[in-house]
């Protein structure tokens, strides 16, 4: 089977960034997380008002989510291997459609929750089938680059998402936003087709397998673990905290944050392969104890739009170096299987997030929230000088 790429140099290697193919996996995505996005503002609702749950209910849907994802997420490393990333992606896209469908026909919360573990299953197997084949498709040196307009498309489709996902609500229209939704995943299968097959890699055959859990994920895999558990405070209590202070809304706030972190991806797309993992997390990780720190001790309305666009900062620089920390340090042969476990710690991190510092919030404030998911980022920031290996990278900006 072929491994060639649309345009490579005389060692195979790819030369070229933006091509076809890029761009079909980076649409395909955005249209999957356009699904992700619309979807996500009928959940808590559906679940509490239709179907009884609750705030319990509600939390179980996330957990059923997440703990489907963190499962499979290596398991979908090897089948990317022995199958193509294309037909991973579009068997988890086409995963997520049927399951989105059924959703809005849920009779009870049992039968919901098990909707909402196939929809972790297809989200998981459509993500690392696709970061993966934007490493691959990325020439060395640029693969954060690639994680960058990658995650530009992730970010875009949850942004615009929830807008569509209203106006398609208005009150209580779930079967029809659930449908909806669920076209977006759909078109986002169909778009995964149009990757064509000659750059669609499967790894070389070897006498053993790649590992299930990659070891070389594991010491980025934590600092993003960090990064993303501060963040899950923001999420969780900046509405409530927003309101507490004085704004009518955290609409504005999260527009701003989501504005600072995709211009940031755009503009500065290549610092991260240029300067190293280093240098970008801790950018990351000192805005984001920044940010959380000031929501925790001042509560104004300045604090809110400036720890906006400090945690803007903190996330436009934790992943994409982190991914290709990742990427660089293992053999092509086990990519698929380091991108895997890299991966399962998104819901690892917000998951452990939102246990720890909901307890903390729980008996001590929100703001005791803030200040301990400024805590936890500090813990990464050690965390990347101790245990993450340096790999200092000095490469031009020219393209």
């Amino acid at each position: 089977m072929s491994t060639a790429t649309p345009v490579a140099d005389n060692t195979g290697a790819p030369s070229r960034l933006v091509t076809l193919p890029f761009i079909a996996v980076t649409a395909s995505m955005l249209l999957f997380f356009l699904y992700v996005g619309t979807a996500m503002v009928a959940i808590p609702r559906f679940v509490e008002f239709e179907l009884g749950g609750g705030e319990i209910g509600i939390g179980l849907s996330i957990a059923a989510f997440a703990v489907a994802a963190i499962a499979v997420r290596p398991y979908i490393g090897r089948l990317s291997d022995q199958y193509g990333r294309r037909s991973l992606m579009t068997l988890g896209a086409l995963i997520t459609a049927v399951a989105g469908v059924f959703a809005g026909f849920s009779p009870n919360l049992t039968v919901f929750l098990a909707l909402r573990l196939l929809t972790g299953v297809g989200e998981a197997a459509i993500f690392v089938a696709a970061a993966t084949l934007i490493a691959d498709l990325s020439p060395e040196g640029r693969r954060a680059e690639g994680a960058s307009y990658l995650s530009i498309a992730v970010y875009t489709g949850i942004g615009i998402g929830p807008v569509i996902g209203e106006w398609i609500l208005a009150g209580d229209r779930y079967r029809l936003l659930f449908a909806v939704s669920s076209l977006f995943a759909l078109a986002a299968a169909a778009v995964s087709r149009v990757v064509p097959q000659r750059v669609d890699r499967r790894a070389p055959r070897t006498d053993g397998k790649a590992p299930l859990f990659h070891r070389a994920a594991i010491a980025p895999g934590l600092v993003l673990m960090c990064t993303l558990a501060a963040f899950s405070a923001y999420g969780a209590f900046i509405p409530d905290h927003a309101r507490s202070v004085g704004l009518t809304g955290a609409g504005g706030l999260f527009l701003v944050y989501s504005l600072t972190s995709v211009v940031l991806r755009l503009l500065a797309a290549r610092l991260p392969d240029v300067l190293g993992a280093h240098p970008m997390v801790t950018i990351a990780l000192v805005f984001m104890t920044a940010g959380m720190l000031l929501l925790a001790v001042v509560p104004s309305i300045w604090a809110l739009w400036t720890s906006a666009v400090l945690l803007g900062v903190a996330m436009a620089f934790n992943y994409p170096p982190l991914m290709a920390a990742v990427i660089d340090a293992v053999p092509e042969s086990e990519r698929a299987s380091a991108v895997g476990s890299f991966t399962a710690f998104f819901e690892i991190g917000s998951v452990a997030g939102g246990l720890l510092l909901g307890t903390l919030a729980e008996f001590f404030g929100k703001r005791s929230g803030f200040g301990g998911a400024a805590a936890i980022a500090v813990g990464g920031l050690v965390m990347l000088w101790t245990a993450l290996p340096r790999r200092p990278i000095q490469r031009p900006l020219a393209r």
